[in-house]
C-alpha cells in the first residue's frame, strides 16, 4: 500500500462509527494471536456489514469464512431479531476465540457455528438465505458462488471480499492460483444473467450481488 492509501483508510476509519469495546478487544486479540490478522474485516467494513444488515433485515444469513468472528458479530447485530446466521470456518483452532466473542457480544444465540469444509457443508444446508458473505479461500470462490446462489432467495444479497486482491486481478496473464480464481469469480458474476452486481473498492474489493432471477 502507498502512504496515500494508508492515509485514506485512516480517514475513512475516523469518519465511521467506531467499534464498541467488544469488537475493539476482538480486533486487538486477533492481531496479537491469529495468523494473518489482516484477514479480519476491521472497523469500516464491519460497520458496513452491520449497516447493510440493519437496512435489509435478513432472517437467514450464511457466512463462509468466520476467521475470529469479527464480521460474524457485525452481521448478527444487524440482522432481524429472530434471525439465524450460519457461519462456516475451516480452521478449528479459531473455534475458542469465535465462541468467546460471540458470547461477549451477546449474539451467540443467533449464530450457528460450523467447523468444517464449506464445500461439503453448504450442500447439506436448507435453501432460503437472504444474505451470504464469502470471505474464505480464494481458489474456491467460483465453487462457493455456485453453491450459494442455489440457496439464495430471490432478491437475496451475496457479498464477496478481497475481489481486487491487492490489484493483482488487473494482470490477465497471471499464473498465481488465487488471482486466477478471483478473476474467474468476478467474470462469473459479471456474466450471470440471474444477478445485478457492483464491485466496490472497499478495503481489498467488495463484490455486491443481488439475485434477480430464480
Amino acid at each position: 500500500m502507498t502512504d496515500l492509501t494508508y492515509a485514506i483508510e485512516e480517514y475513512l476509519e475516523q469518519h465511521t462509527t467506531p467499534m464498541d469495546e467488544v469488537l475493539s478487544e476482538l480486533y486487538r486479540e486477533t492481531h496479537l494471536h491469529a495468523m494473518n490478522p489482516r484477514m479480519v474485516s476491521g472497523p469500516v467494513q464491519g460497520r458496513f456489514l452491520q449497516l447493510l444488515c440493519q437496512l435489509i433485515r435478513p432472517k437467514r444469513v450464511l457466512e463462509i469464512g468466520t476467521f475470529t468472528g469479527f464480521s460474524t458479530i457485525c452481521m448478527a447485530r444487524g440482522m432481524a431479531p429472530d434471525g439465524l446466521l450460519t457461519t462456516i470456518e475451516a480452521n478449528e483452532e479459531y473455534e475458542g476465540i469465535i465462541r468467546k466473542y460471540l458470547s461477549k457480544a451477546g449474539v451467540a444465540d443467533r449464530v450457528q457455528l460450523i467447523i468444517g469444509d464449506a464445500k461439503t457443508v453448504i450442500p447439506a444446508l436448507e435453501s432460503g438465505f437472504d444474505l451470504a458473505f464469502i470471505d474464505a479461500d480464494k481458489v474456491s470462490y467460483p465453487i462457493y458462488y455456485d453453491l450459494v446462489m442455489d440457496r439464495l432467495n430471490p432478491d437475496g444479497i451475496l457479498l464477496a471480499d478481497n475481489v481486487l486482491w491487492e490489484g493483482k486481478v488487473l494482470n490477465a496473464d497471471t499464473k498465481e492460483r488465487d488471482t486466477q480464481a478471483i478473476r474467474a469469480f468476478n467474470d462469473k458474476v459479471q456474466n450471470d444473467p440471474r444477478v445485478e452486481n457492483v464491485l466496490l473498492p472497499l478495503r481489498d474489493g467488495l463484490m455486491i450481488v443481488r439475485k434477480v432471477g430464480s
